[in-house]
């Protein structure tokens, strides 16, 4: 079967009986999004310490730092696959074994090689779960709490980023060893990881999906009651028997503009260049901005990522007040504003670092609010049941795609045109993604799932 809806088959989405259990799914399935932020982010900080300790060149550099984006290119493509045939838990809890192993293997290794391989394994981990975890929670969420649900997921990534920026921070005084205890820590998260999938049930929507019905009909009771599990199961059950979901349907010509949709936002929210802030933070502010330290550097990181999730947070405040739309419309706004903003103080004479670290708060601040955590959110609701998950496997590889490209060329692109030439292109590109966005992206706040794959095949 396939990785599918939400169980909000119910006409105007019925509301949880159990709230608490709800957020309790939600949080334990997030804990892979703290992982996936904390895996990611780390590298702003290790990196200053392992070029040093293996004297890396720029290629070398931009390699350590893209081998864990392509771990999350693959787990992401083969993300359906795994999760339609062993279940959404059972995926997890293959993720939290891969961000156990890799978090060990990569903070022991003696080459960079052996470091590039454990990363790897760590993003086929982020990959898995940066599909399964959006899914397992929109599969247990009502509809008129989904947006914030599903956004825990990014909420998490925030304060992965964040938690990595402080540790790296704290433990930078170790000396030569450090980054080794920066990666090493990840291992206590992924342990929780994984004892808490323990706890939790399995998509009742997969289940019911697969034939076990009175399993999955005991999981929606507990969410919403027996009276409202026993509709809801019989709505199931009937989506599921006409499921026969197949490639050549996701590039059917009614999927053409859904599949835009996903792979558009998914592209566009990367190439704009979040992840040379995130991945290369340390570098840029020791390397290009006068008279900074690596110390001053990996605090700056810190307030970067405070940063990030403070706006985060009133994302999930607004998601389900404001608008999907909207909210996108005015943050690809902002990260316009203040990359070229950036890129015109960069050209003044004297101009104080401060200045420039604004610039950088501020542009991270705009995609926090809107363009990293709404994109997950909508590409987990614009599909149809029945090929969700290979179209979510497609969009999130496209995702993970950009996320790659961007890490693997900045470092080659400021020796090519500088620090302000580098964010003039995601200047553009930020523009071209608030076209894109009042384009094409339509308005899902409030509607069912249903109810939006009606309007966006009228």
């Amino acid at each position: 079967m396939h990785i599918s809806a939400t169980v909000d088959h119910f006409r105007g989405g019925a509301p949880a009986k159990s709230p608490f259990y709800v957020l309790f799914l939600a949080v334990v399935a997030a804990i892979s999004g703290f992982l996936f932020g904390f895996d990611t982010a780390v590298i702003n900080g290790v990196l200053l310490f392992l070029e040093r300790q293996f004297s890396l060149t720029t290629v070398q550099t931009e390699t350590a730092a893209s081998a864990l984006l392509l771990g999350c290119l693959f787990g992401a493509a083969g993300a359906s696959l795994v999760g339609d045939r062993f279940g959404r838990r059972k995926s997890l809890l293959l993720a939290a074994i891969l961000f156990a192993l890799s978090t060990v293997g990569a903070a022991l290794a003696n080459s960079v090689v052996l470091f590039s391989v454990g990363r790897f394994a760590g993003g086929l981990a982020i990959g898995l779960s940066s599909v399964l975890t959006p899914v397992y929670i929109a599969e247990i969420a009502p509809a008129r709490s989904r947006g914030r649900l599903v956004s825990m997921n990014q909420l998490a990534i925030v304060v992965g980023i964040l938690v990595a920026y402080i540790v790296s921070w704290c433990l930078s005084g170790l000396g030569e060893v450090s980054w080794r205890w920066m990666l090493g820590v990840a291992a206590i998260p992924a342990l929780a990881f994984f004892l808490g999938l323990l706890l939790i049930p399995e998509s009742p929507r997969w289940l019911i999906s697969n034939g076990q019905h009175e399993k999955g009909r005991s999981v929606l009771a507990r969410i919403y009651g027996p009276e409202q599990a026993d509709a809801q199961t019989k709505l199931v059950q009937e989506a599921a028997s006409t499921e026969e979901g197949s490639w050549r349907e996701v590039f059917s010509r009614s999927m053409i503009r859904p599949l835009t949709v996903a792979l558009g936002l998914a592209i566009l929210g990367q190439v704009t260049g979040i992840n040379t802030v995130l991945y290369y933070g340390s570098i840029i502010i020791s390397q290009h901005f006068k008279g900074q330290t690596t110390s001053t550097a990996l605090m700056a990181n810190v307030i970067i990522g405070l940063v990030n999730l403070i706006c985060t947070l009133i994302a999930l405040y607004c998601l389900d007040r404001w608008g999907r739309r909207s909210m996108l419309l005015t943050a690809s706004a902002g990260m316009a504003f203040w990359l070229a903003l950036f890129v015109v103080a960069n050209h003044l004479p004297g101009v104080s670092p401060v200045v420039l670290l604004i610039c950088i708060i501020g542009y991270t601040g705009f995609f926090a609010f809107a363009m990293g955590p709404i994109p997950w959110v909508v590409i987990s609701e614009i599909f149809p049941n029945k090929i969700r998950g290979r179209a979510a496997s497609i969009a999130t590889s496209t995702l993970w795609t950009g996320t790659l490209i961007v890490t693997f060329t900045f470092l080659s692109l400021v020796r090519a045109l500088g620090v302000s030439g580098t964010f003039g292109i995601y200047a553009v590109l930020s523009v071209v993604a608030f076209i894109f966005i009042w384009k094409m992206v339509p308005e899902t706040k409030g509607k069912t799932l249903e109810q939006i794959q009606h309007e966006l095949h009228m």
